[in-house]
């Protein structure tokens, strides 16, 4: 079967008290010049400190080259570098190992581009330990002057504009070194974007690089044929056994007969992994071209039990350090309706929730029936808010839609003045679209949510209002490596009546890491007396500019400026501004911020892990 596959240090003389701080902030510049370093540069300096980690060798070997790359290529692939760790290397082997280095350095650097190298190998002994010295004239690097690309197949007038598509996938282009690699991930590349949509059996049938070395000059010539257009047709699903089938079929957006698209493919491997019932989703299309119409579509999943705890600590420069949990199970009735218990605990905000779902429907519509308690003590305001209702949600490739029927109950205490007390039974309406290149590390697109949300006095509410709350976030890529980040956000509660007859989890407030920076955790609002009290009204906005030393490593530099009021003619707008460094971690994206606020004439860190929203 053939297709896509988605799948310690001597003790000194203490620090005067005086001189601890000028320590302090040398150490600290010294670990952010560190941190700012690109990955090869910092491991060289590891390296260099740190000679105890490298492995023993037998003898020393000095390769001389230049480029940098290729020097690196020759240190981890030149056999009398590789093979310097081994004790058990015989005076015969060395010799071999030597006599073989100039043919292995002129192999390996023809696959950089270096046609014609010049090799010098010299061997000394001092002290009884040999040395090596490799030194490598490369020569001029070999360039492209011509690239030939030859489409055929259906592609040519069924679908110009894939053929356009695999066209700019070829990376490779007039005046640019010639390399193995990037001559193979050009040509797969290419071919790759040909497959992604209709022509999954599409190939190669002719591939020639001609390489003049004389001349370091180097030609291409690549031909593909598309084969026939395919379509997919019904499911084949393995590995359910715990679980009924019918919920991969309610969660699947492909139709029979629509053609191949590995976007679409993609999408279905999502829809079934969002559902709490799989840890796992392979997904492969037959890639027979003798077959192409309603190709089989083979699904195989492996299964969550029924019983599942997860839990976790951390820690948010927003709400402190923090412990959380969950239980889930899978079988409730005997009919795969999942029941979850969750719970969160940090320094200002304590969480819980049950929910009891139904199992997806029809177009992955979901049916659930909640219950939560929150309970945020901040800025010298306790808010308790309990919540039960009701909510139908669905999931799907770019958008996510939500409506509910939900019953508040808050009680807010603050500094001055008796508790208060506010009941609301809200219809609610929720829906995000994202629609950017990388859903982990964005460079271009955006992502907006939207929600809204009524009540009626005398209808399970003490008073009739309307509430709106927009955010979006907007990626701009600059060049090749840095990027510009616009958000906005934007709430109202809309009522003749005052704020204290809303449930204060429905108001707002701002400031923090994911609002504006350079204040506290929502530490803008209504100030009574040193309560900082939730609001009607809410608008903050952010300008942030991104740029990226290293493909996982960034600085930026950013503007905030929020409001959170009761009346809008008495607004005031808190602005922040500052730095930061990013990095793109294997598990998401790591923000570590330093904001002034304008307001407060204070500065403040702080540190966040994704993206909020």
């Amino acid at each position: 079967m053939a297709g896509w596959v988605i799948e310690a240090l001597c003790a000194r003389r203490r620090p005067s008290r005086a001189a601890r701080p000028r320590l302090a902030a040398r150490l600290i510049v010294c670990l952010a010049v560190f941190c700012a370093l690109a990955p090869p540069a910092r491991a060289d300096i590891l390296s260099t400190l740190l000679p105890w980690m490298r492995p023993r060798t037998y003898y020393d070997v000095d390769i001389q080259a230049s480029p940098r790359d290729l020097r690196k290529l020759l240190e981890a692939h030149l056999d009398i570098a590789r093979f310097a760790t081994r004790a058990d290397v015989n005076e015969d082997q060395f010799e071999f190992l030597v006599t073989a280095t100039p043919q292995q350095v002129r192999d390996l650097a023809s696959t950089a581009g270096y046609f014609t190298p010049v090799v010098r190998t010299d061997v000394r002994t001092t002290d009884g330990r040999r040395h090596v010295r490799v030194s490598v004239d490369p020569g001029p690097r070999t360039t492209i002057s011509s690239v030939k690309l030859v489409y055929r197949g259906p592609v040519l007038t069924e679908d110009p504009a894939q053929e356009n598509t695999a066209r700019f996938a070829f990376s490779l282009h007039e005046g640019d070194a010639f390399t193995q690699s990037g001559w193979d991930d050009a040509k797969n590349a290419s071919l790759k974007a040909l497959q992604a949509r209709r022509y999954l059996g599409a190939k190669i049938t002719f591939s020639e690089a001609r390489v003049d070395p004389l001349r370091h000059d180097a030609q291409l010539s690549v031909t593909f044929d598309s084969g026939p257009t395919f379509t997919l047709g019904k499911l084949d699903v393995s590995g359910p056994q715990r679980y009924p089938g019918y919920i991969i079929d309610n969660v699947n957006p492909l139709s029979p007969g629509e053609v191949y698209d590995l976007k679409r493919v993609a999408e279905l491997q999502r829809q079934v992994q969002n559902t709490p019932y799989y840890a796992s989703v392979a997904i492969d299309v037959d890639a027979n071209t003798q077959k192409p119409l309603e190709t089989p579509v083979h699904v195989k999943v492996s299964e969550f039990p029924y019983n599942n705890f997860r839990g976790g600590v951390g820690y948010s420069t927003d709400t402190g350090a923090h412990v959380q949990g969950s239980y889930t199970y899978l079988n409730t009735f005997g009919a795969a309706w999942p029941f979850q218990v969750q719970g969160r605990l940090d320094q200002i905000q304590k969480f819980g929730q049950v929910q009891l779902s139904m199992p997806p429907g029809p177009r992955a519509w979901t049916n659930s029936l909640v219950a939560s308690y929150t309970t945020t003590d901040v800025s010298d305001t306790n808010i308790y808010s309990a919540r039960v209702g009701v909510q139908r949600t669905r999931t799907s490739q770019n958008i996510d839609y939500a409506y509910a029927l939900m019953f508040y109950d808050d009680r807010l205490t603050q500094n001055v003045g008796p508790s208060s007390r506010a009941y609301a039974l809200v219809p609610t309406w929720g829906w995000t679209r994202r629609n950017v290149d990388d859903p982990l590390f964005p460079r271009s697109g955006n992502i907006i949510r939207m929600e809204a949300g009524f009540a009626l006095k005398n209808a399970g509410a003490e008073q009739t209002f309307l509430r709106a709350y927009m955010r979006g976030q907007q990626y701009l890529p600059i060049g090749h490596s840095d990027i510009m980040v616009f958000r906005a956000e934007l709430g109202g509660v809309f009522t003749s009546g005052p704020s204290s007859g809303i449930p204060a989890s429905l108001l707002f407030r701002a400031g923090g890491s994911n609002s504006v920076r350079g204040y506290s955790f929502q530490s803008i609002g209504n100030d009574q007396s040193g309560s900082i009290l939730p609001t009607k009204y809410l608008v903050t906005g952010s300008a942030e500019y991104q740029h990226w030393f290293s493909h996982d490593w960034g600085g930026a530099a950013f503007f905030d400026v929020g409001a959170a009021t009761d009346t809008w003619g008495e607004k005031q707008f808190d602005p922040g501004a500052g730095i930061g460094a990013r990095w793109r971690s294997p598990v998401g994206p790591v923000n570590l911020d330093l904001a002034y606020g304008f307001r407060t004439h204070s500065v403040r860190p702080y540190l966040t892990l994704g993206i909020a929203f």
